[in-house]
């Protein structure tokens, strides 16, 4: 890279990148010293209208509870509905049960077994 910054000013970037075997790109990229102390993206704000520590807890108490141990969040959003209480969306069940990893595929999951390759012999011309 020195090389290249050496004799950039008398023949040029291209034909040095050129007779050092570099692309361009790379003595650009080395110049601008991107990738030195690369920082990972900033963590998503949590929202003001998120739950609270607390609440998440009575939503998962409540989720498994022996009254809605065995029904669906959309069944447990209804029923708390008719009742005249709302403590989230249905949305925010299925994240809060996903964070707690208790979601999982419902549907049958069909197992092939291993395919064996027949190994055919000829017995006759």
């Amino acid at each position: 890279m020195e090389a290249v910054a050496t004799f950039r000013g008398d023949i040029g970037v291209k034909p040095a990148c050129e007779a050092l075997g570099l692309s361009r790109a790379t003595y650009y990229r080395n110049k601008a010293g991107a990738g030195v102390g690369e920082k990972s993206p900033p963590a998503a704000p949590t929202s003001s209208r998120a739950l609270s520590s607390e609440e998440r807890t009575e939503v998962l108490d409540l989720m498994h509870s022996d009254r809605f141990m065995d029904q669906a969040p959309h069944e447990i959003y209804a029923t708390l509905l008719d009742e005249g209480r709302y403590l989230c969306s249905v949305r925010t069940m299925y994240r809060i049960l996903e964070q707690e990893s208790e979601v999982r595929e419902r549907r049958d999951q069909l197992r092939h077994p291993a395919y064996a390759k027949p190994e055919l012999l000829a017995t006759a011309p």
